[in-house]
This record gives C-alpha cells, sequence and structure tokens, in this order.
C-alpha cells in the first residue's frame, strides 16, 4: 500500500502529514474534513503496512489494537477515535499525544549526550509503572513494551502506544492463536514471552526493568538478540549490574532495577505499583545483596539457572486483577497526637488481619502532621527533628505486627488538611486499601475531625476500613504484651 497523500479526504477526515514510518504502520496527522470541530485533542491516523513483504502480524496486530483502544480508558492510553474499513482501507484514528518519547533520554551509542540522572530515571520510570498499573487494572497486559512505545506528556504523565502485540484477558488472543513463535520486541522481551506464555503482567515489569537500565546506563543489558538461541539466554543469565558500569548509581536504584529483571518472575516485583511506589519513594528500598552488587553471577550459579530453565513448565498467570487483589498496597492512617491506647491497638488489629489475608502485600504507615506544628528556630521542632520523632513513633506502633512476608515503609505527610494528605497519597501510591480509625483525629476536637475519615471513605479513589477504637481486653490479648 502507497504512502497517502497530504490532503486526501477519507471517511470524513483529511489526512496531513506523516510524521512517522515504522516497520509496522505509517501515523498521520488529519483534521475532520466536514467542517465538524475537531473532540478537543489533536487527532492521528494509523495506517498499517500491507504490501506483500510484510507480515501478517501487520494485519493482526492492527486488529489487536483496534479492538483494545475501544475498551481501554484512562490517561495511560490514547483516546480512540473512530476506525476504517478492514476490506478497504484499515486505519486507527486516535489522539495524538504530545510529549517525547522515553528515547529522549536515552544516548545513542558513541553520542556525548550525558546518561540520565537518578532523579530522572525515578520520576519516568514511575510514571511509566503507574500508567501499566492502570493497564493491568483492566485486565490487559501490554507486552511490547521498549522506549518508543511511552510517551512522557509535558506535565510528566506517561502515555503507552501502540497495542499491536497486547493481550486482553476478555478478547481472543489472536497472536497466540496464530504465531507459536515468542511475539515481542528481542531487546526488551520477558523469559516466559520467549516460551510463549503471554497475560502476566510482570512481563512488563520486566520490560520496564530493560528501560530502566538503558536510562541508567546508556546500555541493553542483554544486547539485541536475533535468535532464538540468543533470547533464551536471559532465562538463567544475569545483566551487568548497573553500578559495574556507573559507579556514582545509589545501591537503591540497582536494587529495583535487577528485581525487574529476575528471571524468574515470583521473584520480580508483583505489580507494577509496587514498583511505582519504590521509585517514588528511594529512601525506603530495602537495600538486599542485589543492590550490593558488582559482579554477575559465577559459573555454577549459572549453570544451575540453566539446568532449572531447561525443565521448567510455564504456567499461565492469573488475571492481572487477581494478582493486583492478592498483594495490594495497604496504607494504615496512624494518628500522633491526642490519639487513645484503644485506637492505636485497634488500628493494629485490622491492620494484621488485612495483611494476613494477603501475603505479599506492602504496607504504608502515614501520620500526617501540620505545618504548624514545625518551627524554623526551634531545633527541637526542626522540619528534621519532628520527622525523625513521628518516623520512630510508626515503627514503634509496628513493631508488633508479624511482617516477615511484607515490605514495610513509614511516611510523614505535611499538610493542614488531613483528609487532604491521605486523600493524594493513597490517590499517587496507587493505595488498594486503607486502615484507619472511624474517628482518630483528636478526641478533644473528635466532633470536628470526626469529618476526616467520612471524607477520606467519600473520596478514597479504593476500598477502605473505618475501624472503631476497643478495648484490649474485648478483642484478646495484645501483642504488645
Amino acid at each position: 500500500m502507497k504512502r497517502l497523500d497530504t490532503g486526501t479526504e477519507m471517511d470524513g477526515f483529511r489526512v496531513g502529514d506523516c510524521i512517522h514510518s515504522g516497520g509496522m504502520a505509517d501515523i498521520y496527522r488529519v483534521h475532520y474534513a466536514n467542517g465538524a470541530p475537531d473532540p478537543g485533542f489533536p487527532m492521528v491516523m494509523k495506517v498499517p503496512k500491507m504490501t506483500a513483504g510484510d507480515g501478517a502480524e501487520n494485519l493482526i496486530g492492527f486488529e489487536v489494537e483496534h479492538r483494545l483502544l475501544q475498551v481501554l480508558t484512562g490517561p495511560m492510553v490514547p483516546r480512540f477515535v473512530a476506525a476504517g474499513d478492514l476490506a478497504r482501507l484499515p486505519y486507527l484514528v486516535m489522539e495524538y499525544v504530545e510529549g517525547q518519547t522515553l528515547e529522549r533520554w536515552i544516548p545513542e551509542l558513541g553520542s556525548d549526550q550525558p546518561l540520565a540522572s537518578v532523579e530522572d530515571i525515578a520520576r519516568l520510570g514511575a510514571a511509566t509503572a503507574r500508567a501499566l498499573h492502570g493497564l493491568h487494572q483492566q485486565d490487559a497486559c501490554h507486552l511490547d513494551l521498549k522506549p518508543a512505545n511511552v510517551m512522557i506528556r509535558p506535565n510528566g504523565q506517561a502515555v503507552l502506544l501502540d497495542f499491536g502485540l497486547s493481550w486482553h484477558a476478555h478478547y481472543p488472543d489472536l497472536l497466540a492463536e496464530e504465531f507459536r513463535k515468542a511475539v515481542g520486541s528481542p531487546a526488551w522481551i520477558a523469559p516466559e514471552q520467549i516460551v510463549g506464555v503471554r497475560g502476566d503482567p510482570r512481563s512488563d515489569i520486566f520490560a520496564l526493568g530493560v528501560m530502566l537500565y538503558q536510562l541508567a546506563t546508556g546500555r541493553l543489558p542483554f544486547g539485541a538478540p536475533r535468535t532464538q538461541g540468543g533470547l533464551r539466554q536471559r532465562m538463567w543469565a544475569d545483566p551487568r549490574p548497573p553500578r559495574a558500569l556507573r559507579p556514582e548509581l545509589p545501591k537503591w536504584l540497582q536494587e529495583v532495577i535487577l528485581r525487574c529483571l529476575e528471571p524468574e518472575a515470583d521473584q520480580r516485583y508483583p505489580s507494577a505499583a509496587h514498583l511505582a511506589f519504590d521509585l517514588s519513594h528511594p529512601q525506603q528500598v530495602q537495600i538486599t545483596e542485589l543492590g550490593e552488587r558488582l559482579r554477575g553471577a559465577g559459573f555454577l550459579e549459572h549453570a544451575r539457572r540453566w539446568l532449572r530453565a531447561a525443565g521448567k513448565h510455564y504456567q499461565p498467570s492469573p488475571l492481572p486483577t487477581r494478582r493486583i487483589s492478592e498483594v495490594p498496597i495497604v496504607m494504615v492512617a496512624v494518628p500522633h497526637t491526642d490519639v487513645s491506647d484503644e485506637t492505636l491497638f485497634t488500628l493494629r488489629q485490622a491492620v494484621g488481619r488485612s495483611l494476613g489475608a494477603r501475603p505479599g502485600a506492602r504496607l504504608a504507615c502515614v501520620t500526617v502532621v501540620s505545618p504548624g506544628d514545625i518551627s524554623t528556630t526551634d531545633s527541637e521542632h526542626s522540619e528534621v527533628r519532628v520527622h525523625q520523632r513521628l518516623q520512630e513513633m510508626l515503627r514503634r506502633w509496628a513493631q508488633p505486627l508479624d511482617v516477615a512476608a511484607h515490605q514495610v515503609s513509614f511516611h510523614v505527610l505535611e499538610d493542614v488538611d488531613v483528609a487532604r494528605a491521605l486523600l493524594r497519597y493513597a490517590e499517587h501510591n496507587q493505595v488498594s486499601l486503607i486502615v484507619m480509625g472511624a474517628a482518630t483525629h483528636g478526641l478533644q476536637l473528635q466532633r470536628f475531625l470526626a469529618t476526616v475519615p467520612i471524607r477520606v471513605a467519600m473520596d478514597a479513589p479504593c476500598s477502605i476500613i473505618l475501624v472503631k477504637a476497643q478495648r484490649p481486653y474485648l478483642l484478646g490479648t495484645d501483642p504488645e504484651g
């Protein structure tokens, strides 16, 4: 199919300049031709390449993207406008996303472009992880994530592009039905995809780990393999640790990157929300051997992994939404002034029950302090000292909990409006469950501040458990003894 001429009119659209020509499609700017007002955002038309030399995956990818763009919603995907007749001229009209792809921050080999800063890596990675989480919440996986397919808007929000190789739990997987080989971009494809397992959201986490590695080092962790044998090596091989290539990188960032790149999906982040959390709160990342590592695994370890991978039978993943629900981020709002022991005890009991039913969940302990309680002249009430005291209070509160199977972090928020601070934190960090007292912020002012839990309950972006304080002897023995 030849390229469309500028000015061509088709189904009420006027075709503009071709702004991108890729291996699978051409993309043109378009406007309505009949004088109808545009939908409030710029539009592009994506036309798949369908010449004799193009593969069948181009047409199948068009059908997949057509289907998914109609059902996916949210700021992480372009808005769908229209589609053309497959028998006459297949095309997709969608929102043109303003911004730059992640390729902008990855230097080309031999160029003088500096590597991305740690702050940029964390910011870009967290934005992409949040976009992935929004996609996974709709029971879809991208499965072709790479720098060219992630657009960063001017406001810092990430948008995912090109869903031609994607998967959705509620629709037939046309690519799996048509092809028996690995489907995806070789440099970023996850180990389980190589053996034909599609639909695991942790495959997207692996691909994001590859991109984080690129941002941090300017290199691909596994090169750009062109053979099946080259692809399979990532099922047991380690990439060179980022800090061996760039010593100034912090240990926490290497910890995050290498955890994303674990060959076994169960060893990666359990959800993109957990990954976004660590990238947004680097001071809370728990450093293990991964962060300390300066060299890859030795020969014997690689041999052991090779033997295990050779005999491994990969199982289909649970639905993305089910996996997210099994490993939520749980936030508990812990008051720090004028609060009874009964309230603190009951909160701890409720959190313990919530974590016990969800192995692998992350617990975020949060308290809110008013900026008016912080002094710029009194060292004992300085911001640093106040935050230190409140973090220590949160640690003491959480100490009796059994958190061996969970990651726990402690956060002090500053805001005069407690409800607003809690809601912002929950939304920004993809919290799945909030636990808080039914009326916990100030016993003497309860009739004024009882609106805090009510406001949070009304506007929370997730489930919420409101706990009514009870005396310990009514509930059992206090874990603190």
